[in-house]
């Protein structure tokens, strides 16, 4: 591991070859790299959407738990998107805390994360997550179906989703980032995304 790139990382695919996918364990993830993403979760979350919550559950830290980011600088002041990756007890698996940096969202960061987190489980178990209403068509792209009735959290209407353990790869090619700004073809501007 040097500098900000922590364990794990590799091309996102598209872009200038300096934009990588991140992927570490809480434990591989530097102090600086950590702050980043908290950052990025903080202002998008608590700032941007205004929901008061406790975003530092104690799930990150879980040893099963994967941290996947989207950093085009590693020197850098901001990790651009992130996720993570959780492992349920009984050996799903639970996607949140998508977030996108308002500067980035439509240019396919987040769908490359989405696309190495499915690399990550293809076959492997089942994979949920509790999507913002308006982000349900999106996360469709990756074999998420709604399975449960609506539901508010901290204020923002959210769709239960899940994908099954048979589905197999992601079914959806990496987005590659645009140079112009605008949303590569099929790509949501994402707000924020889910919050768990």
């Amino acid at each position: 591991m040097g500098g900000g790139g922590d364990a794990g990382w590799g091309d996102a695919g598209g872009g200038s070859g300096a934009d990588r996918v991140h992927v570490a364990s809480f434990a591989e993830l530097t102090p600086l790299t950590l702050y980043r993403i908290l950052r990025l979760r903080s202002s998008v979350f608590s700032v941007e959407q205004a929901c008061a919550y406790n975003d530092l559950d104690g799930r990150d830290i879980e040893a099963a738990t994967l941290h996947l980011w989207f950093d085009i600088d590693p020197a850098g002041p901001t990790v651009t998107a992130a996720l993570r990756l959780l492992t349920q007890p009984d050996g799903s698996h639970k996607l949140g805390r998508v977030v996108t940096a308002p500067s980035s969202r439509g240019q396919g960061r987040a769908g490359a994360l989405l696309d190495r987190a499915m690399t990550i489980v293809a076959g492997d178990a089942a994979v949920t997550l509790d999507a913002q209403c308006r982000l349900e068509p999106w996360y469709a792209r990756w074999g998420f179906v709604r399975c449960g009735a609506d539901f508010d959290e901290d204020g923002i209407a959210h769709t239960p989703m899940r994908r099954p353990s048979h589905y197999g790869p992601a079914p959806h090619p990496v987005t590659a980032p645009t140079t112009s700004g605008t949303p590569a073809p099929g790509e949501w501007p994402l707000a924020g995304g889910i919050s768990t």
